[in-house]
């Protein structure tokens, strides 16, 4: 939300820097992201004076350039070339000089230099308008009035306006600030809590009266649950034209684009007071009847962005005798607002129903300034108020007479909150005691009333507008906000409580394996659990039918809650790799969702995605090495280590995103599947290189890690003995199953299993490989002897050959 600075200033006298009253504000909630300077003309006219042309002549060796001197008030006259055909002598013009910056109108800077042209020295520049960025003339100089006094700055000929603009990232639950006098009135409680008496100056209309009666449209609320409060009234002989320059200023300011006399009223009135309005052309109010109303769904409507919209039973509209002219709260239609033939209104000011607005405006993905601030909660006690005040603005800058009485529907008035608040729970909630005068003055400056005091607490009634404040810990969050959470002292003792909670929690896990994730360079992301039911399409293995959808998504591509955690974790991938960050280690433990014949299931899950190169460039391992499967299998083995799971199977995956995988189980219990994916998964977002994927089912590796036991035992004392085998086998033979073999031979000796290398190729027969794999064996109460080791290390020979069919090299 954006806030002009001059704007606040109507509402409330202060001489603070913008930078100060920025570090308030954020004080005070109503946290300021950014502060932009806004000038009504780029570049303030900096260094634009105003001059007079003494002399004017032809340029010597340029039938179009024309040599002046001009005087500037100061200093000696300056020579300036020219090219505008109406420069004259006599004439006062606005004089760019040495240095000064100008702006086109796409915003780019130019800067006025001491140049030469066509062999005449020039040393300034007489400006058309559209060089000021004044207008849009270039037809010429901009010639001023012959009573403009010579060196006066044009920054204050034109009244170029400066101004500076708070960007406030305001939480969702402050709709009593979503304008410039809540803004304004946060200030001044806070201005008083540092010992700074402020007035908030509540802008007049007691200039208000009913010129006639000659224009009545009545109005008929048909859902009133939905519109508790509807205020309108009529006003003829308008001219719709341009709004004037103060407006103009004032919406410029926060980013928004004059329309007409008009509509820039009713903008201004909303981000002034945070009370939208609409004007309707009067004249399109067909038989002169307002009805406030839901229409049956499948009803066409069209919007003011020319779009055709099907309507819901829910969304209450803004309908004349015969048509609907305006979904309520949240966008106008395209055959009923304000146009310049205009000459009659009826401007429309209600309270709609918050939840009854937010619903419509994300079935229709509409998101207005409106629709915004309806379905945040308004102030219901506003509304008539502010129809006056914008009323009296539109004939203030486009003429014309009230012709009607204010229509206000109003039949259930929306009370104040009744709130009761205990000085011992302020004190322990906050952690400590603030002066029970200093609570009443911070309550009262936030407009809360005070109406009972006693010597345990106070009886207040919260303002309607102050929809966030309706319990006891409301109360206090406002009066620690404005007394300031800096001032709050820091305590000196420290209180902790123990944990009695389980090593095998969730959370625990998660932390033990993200930290070793994390040591080992991978980096943990989270991405959104929703998505685009299209990604299904890339795999047979999830179906259509077991979505969990968004009964109103914010979009397509966020339209379902996702099955698998592969395709959000592809998109940042690709985000990555699009940015030129192409070695890639990212995890990331997240949920998936599915529906199975009406019963939803949460299952959460590990991912890992691996790929581009091992390392980072150097000349220290150049040429780099890609990444590989190995790569990945490693860390799912260090992973499951580290769990303490280290007896599980491994088979071919059976995952259809695999152009080769695996996957390791524990009887029925699948742990993870890994592999590489396939290159078609992987080019739909663009991916052109390998990536590596492993899927950990977290459910389950939080039971099996529970089941496990960690024995204890001294480090032994004796050696350990190595013995290597270099076999020949099938290239279908796989070292787990070598492994296998091994493990079931010798339990007790036998330590240690390593395949540290394979040969396949020359001096091999077709079909064979060479494995080379050294065994490590210790006895844990005695020295190992050659004749113990060698039996085993024959037994194990023999097995592998009738097994495996294996042979010594």
């Amino acid at each position: 939300m954006k806030i002009s600075y001059n704007w606040i200033k109507q509402f409330i006298k202060t001489d603070w820097s913008p930078e100060q009253t920025s570090e308030l504000l954020t004080d005070l909630g109503l946290e300021v992201e950014g502060l932009d300077l806004y000038q009504s003309v780029k570049g303030g006219l900096q260094g634009v004076v105003v001059g007079e042309v003494l002399t004017c002549v032809q340029h010597s060796n340029a039938d179009k350039l024309k040599v002046t001197t001009v005087t500037i008030g100061s200093g000696e006259p300056l020579q300036i070339v020219c090219g505008a055909p109406n420069v004259a002598a006599g004439q006062k013009v606005p004089v760019a000089t040495i240095g000064t910056t100008l702006y086109t109108e796409e915003g780019e800077s130019w800067t006025i230099k001491k140049g030469k042209i066509r062999g005449e020295e020039s040393f300034g520049m007489i400006c058309a308008e559209d060089e000021l960025g004044l207008g849009k003339s270039h037809d010429g100089i901009l010639v001023l009035p012959e009573d403009t006094i010579v060196g006066t700055p044009c920054a204050e000929l034109f009244k170029v306006e400066n101004d500076q603009v708070f960007e406030i990232g305001l939480t969702p639950n402050r709709a009593d600030a979503m304008s410039h006098f809540g803004a304004a009135r946060d200030l001044k409680a806070g201005l008083q809590q540092k010992g700074i008496n402020v007035e908030l100056i509540t802008p007049s209309v007691s200039a208000f009266h009913i010129d006639n009666r000659t224009l009545k449209i009545d109005v008929d609320v048909l859902n009133k649950d939905l519109a508790p409060r509807y205020c309108g009234i009529t006003l003829s002989g308008l001219k719709v034209d341009d709004s004037p320059e103060w407006l103009q200023n004032r919406l410029k300011a926060i980013g928004l684009a004059p329309i007409n006399n008009i509509v820039d009223a009713t903008n201004y009135v909303l981000h002034d007071l945070g009370q939208p309005l609409h004007a309707f052309d009067a004249n399109k109010v067909t038989g002169n009847k307002i009805e406030v109303k839901t229409l049956p769904t499948g009803t066409k409507f069209t919007t003011l962005d020319g779009v055709e919209r099907e309507l819901h039973e829910d969304d209450l509209m803004i309908c004349n005798a015969e048509q609907p002219m305006c979904i309520a709260g949240v966008f106008g239609g395209i055959d009923s607002g304000v146009t310049e033939h205009t000459t009659s209104i009826f401007l429309e000011s209600a309270y709609f129903n918050p939840v009854s607005v937010r619903k419509t405006a994300k079935r229709h993905g509409l998101n207005t300034d409106a629709s915004f601030r309806f379905e945040r909660g308004i102030d219901p006690n506003i509304t008539e108020y502010a129809l006056k005040r914008a009323a009296l603005l539109i004939q203030e800058i486009a003429g014309g007479e009230f012709t009607s009485n204010i229509t206000d529907i109003y039949p259930n008035k929306i009370e104040d909150f009744q709130v009761r608040l205990s000085f011992d729970k302020a004190t322990k909630l906050i952690g400590q005691e603030i002066p029970k005068e200093t609570i009443k003055s911070i309550l009262t400056s936030l407009d809360i009333q005070v109406n009972s005091i006693t010597e345990t607490g106070l009886g207040l009634t919260i303002p309607a507008f102050r929809n966030d404040v309706t319990r006891e810990a409301d109360v206090i969050e406002e009066i620690l906000r404005v007394y300031g959470y800096n001032n709050i002292k820091t305590s000196s003792k420290l209180n902790a409580s123990i944990s009695n909670a389980s090593k095998f929690e969730d959370y625990k896990l998660q932390n033990v394996v993200g930290s070793q994730l994390a040591a080992q360079g991978w980096f943990e992301i989270m991405a959104n659990s929703l998505t685009t039911a299209n990604y299904l399409a890339l795999t047979e293995q999830l179906k259509t039918e077991h979505n969990v959808e968004i009964l109103n998504p914010l979009s397509q591509d966020l339209g379902v809650m996702r099955q698998s955690l592969l395709f959000s974790g592809l998109e940042a991938v690709s985000h990555n790799i699009n940015r030129r960050q192409s070695n890639l280690k990212f995890f990331e433990f997240g949920k998936t969702y599915h529906d199975y014949n009406g019963t939803r299931e949460e299952h959460k899950h590990l991912s890992l995605f691996l790929t581009g190169y091992k390392t980072e460039e150097s000349w220290a391992n150049a040429p780099q090495a890609k990444t590989n499967f190995f790569v990945l299998k490693g860390s799912i083995a260090s992973l499951l280590d580290r769990l303490g799971i280290t007896r599980y199977q491994e088979s071919t995956s059976k995952s259809d995103v695999f152009s080769e995988g695996l996957q390791l189980s524990i009887g029925r219990d699948c742990l993870v599947n890994f592999g590489v994916l396939k290159s078609k998964i992987a080019k739909h977002f663009d991916i052109n290189q390998d990536v590596f994927y492993a899927d950990f089912n977290w459910d389950t590796i939080i039971e099996v890690a529970k089941r496990n036991k960690i024995k204890f035992t001294a480090i032994p004392k004796y050696p350990e003995v190595r013995r290597d085998f270099a076999l020949l086998l099938d290239n279908t033979v796989t070292f787990d199953s070598l492994q296998a073999i091994a493990n079931k031979t010798e339990k007790q000796l036998l330590k240690n299993i390593n395949l540290f290398d394979v040969y396949q190729g020359k001096n091999l027969p077709n079909g064979k490989k060479s494995y080379a794999v050294s065994f490590t064996f210790m006895d844990e109460h005695k020295t190992l002897t050659d004749k113990v080791v060698d039996k085993i290390m024959n037994k194990l020979q023999s097995n592998f050959e009738r097994e495996l069919g294996a042979e010594l090299r």
